[in-house]
């Protein structure tokens, strides 16, 4: 029997060309890629990693802004793996550049960041004629609160729910003057009231989205502002396209569970469609898992929404490929009877 080497703890660095029996790991978020593969592979009978999900800090009465409470060891793996440490050459820097700020992630959260800027008098119009006094509409115009407020408001409008008339309906349903936080508050009850889009069987309206995944921003504003929230939908779109068109050329392994694109152009256009909206979800989360259109479970209440989007799209991708590919019902071949004259 071998028995385990026994020896103290030390680096990633230091254990590049030291074997042992064991290795075990400890691993964090701010981890590498490399140092990781380097302490994983130091154990000739086994390697095991121990993930680290909390940060103790004692000159801290607070948890750190940049702690993250909905961490999982998957997670944190998945991003020790992103987290390239070795030094890039000048032209990788250049495509990693490139490819930080075109992707989708980085454009949705211009667009999303201008949107809130855009449509910040018009929220504020709004809460003050749905019955909120002038103290208390400046109180949630600057919460910390007002971003998610100002997003599930535009959610809302994109599943077509009237907030003239929703809106005052939600705030007189219940006080707001015990309330520590009216945007909190509010933001709550209009997510509530706005789960499902607005309309029901044939009467409800598709949600307008861009790519499938980002609500639009609607209504008045400054030409600027729309000028450059349309710029960003343009490029949303169009980096959506580019990233299936290159998946599909490249027969990413993924892309056969969309199904076999339709040879119908009306069922090609809506296979196409569907495709998109899970190629812009694998852009804006950066899925590089190939193995799985979706990649692993999403963390974040915002991500859930949209991987539930990304799903009903692969779903109904898989569901145009099966109506094509489904062979005609056979004809009957009983012969009629002869007719007696």
């Amino acid at each position: 029997m071998r028995l385990q080497n026994l020896g103290y703890a030390i680096t990633a660095h230091r254990a590049q060309g030291v074997t042992t029996d064991t290795a075990h790991v400890i691993a964090t978020a701010t981890t590498t890629r490399e140092n990781f593969y380097v302490a994983m592979t130091r154990g000739a009978d086994g390697n095991y990693a121990y993930v680290v999900l909390d940060r103790p800090d004692d000159s801290h009465g607070v948890p750190h802004p940049s702690d993250n409470p909905d961490a999982t060891a998957r997670s944190v793996l998945y991003g020790v793996i992103q987290h390239i440490g070795a030094e890039l050459s000048a032209h990788e820097t250049i495509t990693a550049e490139h490819e930080r700020w075109s992707n989708i992630g980085q454009l949705a959260a211009e667009y999303e960041t201008i949107a809130q800027a855009a449509q910040h008098d018009r929220w504020g119009a709004l809460l003050a004629a749905a019955g909120l006094a002038s103290a208390q509409v400046d109180a949630v115009l600057d919460s910390d609160a007002y971003p998610a407020l100002s997003a599930e408001l535009r959610h809302a409008e994109a599943n077509h729910h009237d907030l003239d008339t929703l809106l005052p309906r939600l705030i007189a349903a219940r006080g707001l003057g015990d309330a520590d936080d009216i945007a909190s508050v509010i933001h709550a009850r209009v997510a509530r009231a706005t789960a499902r889009p607005a309309g029901s069987g044939r009467t409800r309206k598709p949600p307008r989205l861009i790519a499938g995944l980002i609500p639009y921003a609607h209504g008045p504003m400054a030409d600027d502002m729309r000028q450059a929230l349309d710029e960003r939908h343009e490029l949303i779109e169009a980096r959506a396209d580019a990233v299936l068109a290159g998946a599909l050329t490249d027969k990413a392994a993924w892309t056969a569970q969309l199904g076999p694109e339709p040879k119908d152009t009306k069922q090609r256009t809506a296979w196409r469609r569907a495709a998109v909206i899970v190629a812009a979800y694998r852009d804006r989360y950066q899925i590089t898992d190939d193995r799985t259109p979706l990649g692993p479970a999403p963390q974040t209440t915002r991500q859930k929404i949209d991987a539930a989007r990304a799903r009903a799209a692969l779903d109904h991708a898989r569901a145009i490929t099966a109506d094509e590919t489904r062979p005609e019902p056979a004809r009957s071949t009983t012969a009629r009877p002869a007719q007696t004259l």
